[in-house]
């Protein structure tokens, strides 16, 4: 199965292999794939040894970014929240129920943050101590300039959480020139090409020591989780990490994180091409669009049914998520994962004859 969902992402099987070992995760054996594992990541974050450190954390994404609002925002403090689509509403969530404050900067859903709103916003309100950027929007591909953004947190002199979950790994990324980052987050099943249940923090040290005991969560603080030697406080998905590892060696032989990007980037161009040629709109303009995710409109037909297609596509062995997060119907197509162009290309091929199967003869969007 070709499995196109911006992830969990298909992966290869000596990755799916190192699952197949029993381990126990306080094993003295053990501690040193962990450690291994903690020091590749700060790496490719560009931290820098003795100022950085990476903290792991069972669960998804949303478990990572929680932890790091309630770790290093203050109680009752403000937050600013470019809203770039589903996964900013999802970290604007986070922060309300953790006991903070988010501020909500407006963000046409199909274009990339305004640094200079960030910047206005910030000179407007002395308050907001930091800002929550997501870097690659999954919902709609766009791609926001992290660094533009974090140059305008640093001038303002507030701090900044980094949602980089499906961007890790690809997209640039060096915090050793973003001292204003108190966290970027990622998991292990996006470009890393890893298995799901592991999230990371990447942060600075001096700023974790300095926010002891405010997260109010004892399983959702960085805080703790350096003090406890890097390690969480409870049982962490052993296997998951044995297979991280091992993923991390295939990132390592293909180049790293810039020939990841040049593939990723060949997989969003065959897909977005083939969509164009297929009579289909794509949800981005061509200049705004990111290597991660691409989103194309639903095809105005009255025959349109989202989950009709992607059981066409299933039983074609291509496998894409069945729901939508723009604000208007879509379908959304991973370009991430242990894939090349020649894959997208057949995705394409895939979903021709599936708009064929279930009855679709006007493809054009309804609002292009």
């Amino acid at each position: 199965m070709l499995m196109l969902t911006p992830g969990p992402v298909t992966t290869r099987p000596e990755v799916r292999a190192a699952l197949g070992h029993d381990i126990a995760p306080w094993d003295n054996d053990f501690k040193a794939i962990y450690l291994r594992v903690l020091d590749r990541v700060r790496g490719i974050a560009g931290g820098i040894e003795g100022v950085h450190t990476a903290l792991p954390l069972q669960g998804s994404g949303h478990f990572a970014i929680e932890a790091a609002i309630r770790t290093f925002v203050v109680p009752g403090d403000k937050i600013l929240i470019p809203a770039t689509g589903r996964y900013s509403e999802s970290m604007i969530r986070l922060a309300r129920e953790a006991g903070r404050v988010p501020v909500i900067l407006p963000v046409a859903p199909n274009e990339p943050t305004d640094p200079g709103l960030v910047a206005t916003a910030l000179a407007a309100d002395p308050s907001i101590t930091h800002v929550g950027q997501v870097y690659s929007e999954t919902g709609s591909g766009v791609i926001h300039d992290a660094v533009a953004i974090g140059a305008a947190v640093r001038r303002a002199g507030r701090r900044m959480i980094l949602d980089a979950v499906s961007a890790f790994g690809a997209l640039p990324l060096d915090l050793s020139q973003q001292p204003e980052i108190d966290a970027v987050v990622f998991t292990s099943n996006k470009c890393i090409e890893a298995l799901p249940g592991l999230a990371f923090a990447v942060s600075r040290i001096d700023r974790l020591n300095a926010c002891k005991g405010q997260a109010g969560s004892w399983s959702l603080d960085l805080a703790d989780i350096l003090a406890n030697n890097g390690r969480p406080r409870f049982t962490p998905p052993a296997q998951i990490v044995a297979a991280f590892d091992k993923a991390l060696d295939f990132f390592d032989a293909e180049g790293g994180r810039a020939q990841r990007l040049a593939r990723y980037t060949a997989n969003a161009t065959t897909f977005y091409d083939g969509m164009v040629r297929l009579g289909l709109t794509p949800w981005l303009q061509r200049a705004h669009q990111g290597p991660i995710i691409v989103v194309i409109r639903a095809p105005n037909d009255p025959a349109w049914n989202l989950q009709q297609f992607v059981d066409a596509l299933k039983a074609r062995d291509v496998l894409i998520s069945n729901f939508f997060n723009t604000p208007t119907p879509s379908f959304r197509v991973g370009c991430i994962g242990a894939i090349g162009p020649d894959d997208m290309s057949r995705a394409v091929a895939a979903m021709d004859a599936a708009l064929k199967e279930i009855g679709i003869t006007r493809r054009e969007a309804a609002c292009p």
